[in-house]
């Protein structure tokens, strides 16, 4: 469907709005392991998200500079600099931009997982840590003007080396999303069905069981944390060039919220919940709020609060719900027709 239907049947448009959507996807995906298979509430992915974003932006700024002949982005040259800063030179490799992408967002989560969860640090504590760092972020890159500040990094022109102005570059962009996508859910599937997802999904249920059996939980969740790290720093890195910015507005504690709540109303112990979910989240966020721009973030409120409390399962779990009720109407005739032939038995008996 996403390589069949989806380009036929959408304008270049919304083909690109798509794209964003399906970014948002990624990060989902990792949540749903971290937090529906291993029970961490992780409300910080717009760091890891904003990291491969930035990372991304400062390596097309570069090469957008290089194209016109200058030494600095236009950016920059506004704000009279005039000498590229020392941490942007690396990023005008391809190679080195796209493996700083990989290790860097991972090895900060492996750090910053082993430090929190060693400690034994969880539950609640652990979700206010996590949003305190993207909060923390988001602050510090609206400080930065080398980073374009409140701004942040915009006005995209190349994506390695082709034009993103071109209809048929920016579907090139869609089916790398998409196939991101795919492989992101491939591997996690993996992970869930092989003897590490059965041991995260103990640690959820029951630390203290996993600990006395031999095994280090702080060890299982940190895989799971950086893993989730690292899909959201691919689709913040994919996000810069399909959106055409990236902004501490996108890296923050609301967009970390939405990813959740994505999650949340999708399904967060499912495979294709948190898909489902962070795609159709970001649909009506984006056809609601433009008719309804203030009640859209109470309805989002309500849904979230409406699924969490009665529907734990989210939106993919109603399928069995429904199939649940239906045998409960199914067994209660049969039961109340077995009372009636045992109380007639019974009256039988006694009359005998």
């Amino acid at each position: 469907m996403l390589f069949g239907v989806a380009p036929v049947a959408l304008s270049d448009f919304r083909l690109s709005l798509l794209g964003k959507f399906l970014c948002f996807a990624i990060v989902a995906v990792g949540i749903g392991l971290a937090w529906g298979r291993g029970g961490m509430l992780v409300l910080g992915q717009g760091v890891f998200f904003g990291l491969g974003g930035y990372m991304m932006g400062m390596h097309l700024k570069i090469a957008d500079a290089q194209l016109r002949g200058d030494d600095v982005p236009d950016f920059m040259q506004i704000a009279g600099v005039r000498e590229l800063p020392s941490f942007w030179e690396p990023f005008a490799s391809p190679a080195f931009t796209l493996m700083a992408i990989v290790v860097l967002p991972t090895a900060l989560a492996a750090v910053l997982g082993l430090g929190v969860f060693k400690r034994r640090v969880k539950g609640a504590y652990f979700a206010i840590l996590s949003q305190a760092l993207a909060a923390a972020l988001a602050i510090l890159l609206v400080g930065q003007t080398s980073l374009g500040g409140s701004n942040g990094l915009n006005r995209f022109r190349t994506f390695f080396g082709f034009t993103l102005n071109d209809p048929a570059n920016r579907r090139m962009l869609y089916f790398i999303a998409a196939a991101v996508l795919l492989v992101v859910v491939a591997v996690v599937r993996q992970l869930m069905q092989s003897r590490y997802g059965e041991l995260l999904v103990a640690v959820r249920d029951g630390e203290e069981r996993v600990r006395f059996l031999g095994y280090d939980p702080a060890n299982i969740k940190v895989v799971a944390y950086t893993v989730a790290a690292l899909f959201a720093s691919i689709a913040g890195a994919l996000f810069a060039p399909i959106v055409g910015f990236i902004a501490p507005s996108q890296v923050g504690i609301l967009p970390s919220i939405a990813f959740l709540i994505g999650v949340a109303i999708g399904g967060r112990t499912t495979l294709l919940g948190p898909v489902l979910g962070a795609i159709g989240v970001a649909w009506a966020q984006t056809l609601f709020s433009e008719r309804f721009p203030s009640e859209w973030t109470y309805a989002q409120g309500l849904l979230f609060i409406v699924v969490v409390g009665f529907f734990p399962a989210g939106l993919a779990g109603l399928g069995g719900l429904l199939s649940r009720l239906r045998r409960r109407r199914k067994t209660k005739p049969t039961e109340a027709r077995d009372l009636d032939e045992a109380e007639s038995t019974e009256k039988v008996g006694a009359t005998l």
